[in-house]
């Protein structure tokens, strides 16, 4: 059985080395399915959406990692979303034909932010330049200056499968050294072509095959977009009565389209008149409590 819209996670049982391993299909397809761009600008919002999978799949909270590149350049916006229950989407903003390269010939001049919206805490944002080869490359100095740890990501995606890997010393190692630089050295051999036509087994034993890998559990990964009409009622409410009302004497209705899957929302003056109501006393009543 061919393994998609998974997500591996396993470690070198004998090394200071966890890794990790994906492949999206029906997931990437139905993230793409809403956004527009030519294929090379597709193919970094594919490369994003397999990146954060796993890259929040190496911490332990509940709620959502956001990868989010900004330039002036032929991309303007590029966002990535996954839950700890690996639900992603993603959306990328684009301007005509924009031709491979490095990060700064797509992006111009911009930043990649890392965040951690945790439904336990207050939210962790990680911050660095948008420079390098390549998404992989620009997340691995995130790493080395954020995190301090070791890291390797390959990042790969095409018309049909976005496919990651990535490779991370644990936290609590030291002296491991040689055994980073043994695992790198194996890695390096592993191929576009290869991430996308392999199995996690069949890569994990083609790069590692004299090493004890410990191989965990498949984690499905799927295509879910969290917006609805109560956060859209949120947003709107927070915008002002004013402000709304103004833009309903330019036109009845407030037409709400989502970026990530192209749901749309109406709202006509009843609807806004009684979010304005509505959730006024629901702040008065926790006020007075």
């Amino acid at each position: 059985m061919i393994e998609q819209d998974l997500l591996r996670r396993f470690l070198f049982e004998e090394l200071g080395v966890r890794g990790e391993w994906v492949k999206l299909t029906t997931s990437w397809q139905a993230a793409k399915h809403h956004q527009r761009g030519s294929e090379n600008v597709q193919q970094q919002l594919g490369q994003a959406l397999a990146a954060v999978v796993m890259l929040s799949a190496t911490v332990k909270f509940k709620g959502s990692m956001i990868l989010q590149a900004q330039g002036n350049g032929g991309i303007k916006t590029l966002v990535a979303q996954a839950t700890d229950q690996r639900k992603i989407r993603g959306l990328v903003r684009g301007k005509g034909n924009v031709s491979s390269g490095p990060l700064e010939a797509m992006f111009g001049q911009g930043r990649l932010v890392l965040t951690i919206e945790s439904q336990n805490g207050s939210p962790y944002q990680g911050i660095v330049p948008l420079q390098g080869s390549n998404l992989a490359a620009a997340l691995q100095t995130y790493f080395e200056q954020s995190e301090q740890l070791k890291t390797r990501l390959w990042l790969f995606a095409n018309a049909t499968q976005a496919v990651g890997l990535l490779l991370q010393e644990l936290p609590t190692q030291e002296s491991y050294e040689a055994d980073w630089e043994h695992i790198e050295i194996l890695a390096n051999t592993v191929t576009e072509q290869e991430l996308f036509d392999l199995d996690c087994e069949q890569l994990l034993y083609r790069l590692f095959n004299q090493e004890k890998v410990r191989l965990f559990d498949a984690e499905p990964v799927e295509f879910d977009c969290a917006c609805s009409r109560p956060n859209i009622e949120r947003t709107l409410f927070a915008m002002g009565r004013a402000e709304l009302e103004d833009i309903l004497k330019e036109r009845d209705i407030i037409e709400v389209n989502c970026e990530f899957c192209s749901k749309q929302y109406r709202f006509d003056k009843i609807d806004v008149e009684n979010i304005l109501t509505q959730k006024s006393t629901a702040n008065d009543s926790e006020t007075l409590h």
